[in-house]
């Protein structure tokens, strides 16, 4: 049997969640090991530009976290790769299990974080990676000088939105309310850009095309009435969804799948802990993810103080 590694704390993600708790728990000199199953960083390494994160007027997703990362690697984090199976709750140490090896702890912090959400329409799984994306930073480069649609109406669709119009020819922003949910500054943003256009009231009812995307079809959800869009490709915002297929049974989750926390950000199992977009009643901030991988890695360094 292969041999179970032993650590005082196991953090599941490498976001901004996971990685402020690793820096917390690893300079408290916990032996703190982090698993991430991609790229470290999470969901913000797409975002180009950062400017709402104190101390920073601007800054990559990508770079911030590399820093938070470097910043925790530097109190003695070990990081592995590897999806994360299952959690075993018996006896004094919880087991995380993953596909490279098991690993034990005295504390688990989950901060998973989240996946974007689908539309769910006819055509979206067909011509995923074939028009269809969910991530305007990595592919906004192959629609140079063609239309192209965002569907969503909050910050992660508008701030996709913005960075298309760095590439596309025009760039049509659908959103199935008569209002926009981003924040005003990023309201003026859309509004002041030229190749922008605005599709309030609308749904998308299917992603038709050939090989390739060529035309959404569109429903007025007021008038009922139809019509197509020409677009060569779309890009899916319409929010996220926790990372918790791995926690089924084994802590209470909310009806979105979000892992139910109490104010020291604890579950309901002693010694296991959930941070970030993760946990129920997130607000789906890298600011206050990060406050909450802070806030678990001061409760877990309390609760271990006889460890380490």
């Amino acid at each position: 049997m292969p041999e179970v590694l032993q650590y005082d704390v196991v953090i599941i993600g490498g976001g901004p969640a996971g990685l402020s708790a690793a820096i917390y728990t690893a300079r408290a000199r916990l032996n703190t090991l982090l698993i991430e199953r991609g790229m470290v960083g999470g969901q913000i390494v797409n975002a180009e530009l950062v400017e709402n994160y104190p101390g920073y007027a601007g800054i990559s997703g990508m770079e911030l976290t590399q820093k938070m990362h470097e910043q925790a690697t530097g109190f003695g984090l070990k990081t592995v790769t590897g999806e994360v199976t299952g959690i075993s709750t018996e006896g004094e140490r919880k087991t995380v299990n993953t596909g490279n090896g098991s690993f034990a702890a005295h504390a688990i912090i989950i901060a998973s974080g989240s996946e974007r959400s689908k539309l769910g329409v006819p055509g979206e799984e067909k011509y995923t990676g074939k028009g269809v994306s969910y991530c305007a930073t990595c592919d906004a480069a192959f629609f140079r000088d063609k239309p192209v649609a965002v569907v969503g109406g909050g910050n992660s669709a508008l701030t996709e939105a913005l960075h298309l119009t760095h590439y596309a020819s025009k760039v049509t922003l659908i959103h199935r309310r008569n209002q926009l949910r981003a924040t005003a500054i990023m309201q003026e943003r859309i509004r002041s850009n030229p190749k922008m256009a605005l599709r309030l009231d609308t749904v998308v009812d299917a992603i038709e095309g050939n090989e390739f995307v060529s035309e959404l079809k569109l429903r007025d959800v007021n008038t009922k009435k139809n019509c197509t869009l020409e677009v060569a490709g779309v890009f899916v915002s319409v929010g996220f969804r926790p990372n918790t297929s791995f926690l089924k049974s084994i802590v209470p989750l909310d009806q979105a799948g979000a892992v139910i926390v109490d104010e020291n950000l604890q579950t309901k199992i002693p010694g296991i802990y959930a941070a970030g977009d993760v946990r129920s009643r997130s607000v789906w901030q890298v600011i206050t993810a990060a406050g909450d991988g802070a806030c678990a890695g001061i409760h877990v360094e309390r609760a271990l103080g006889g460890y380490g």
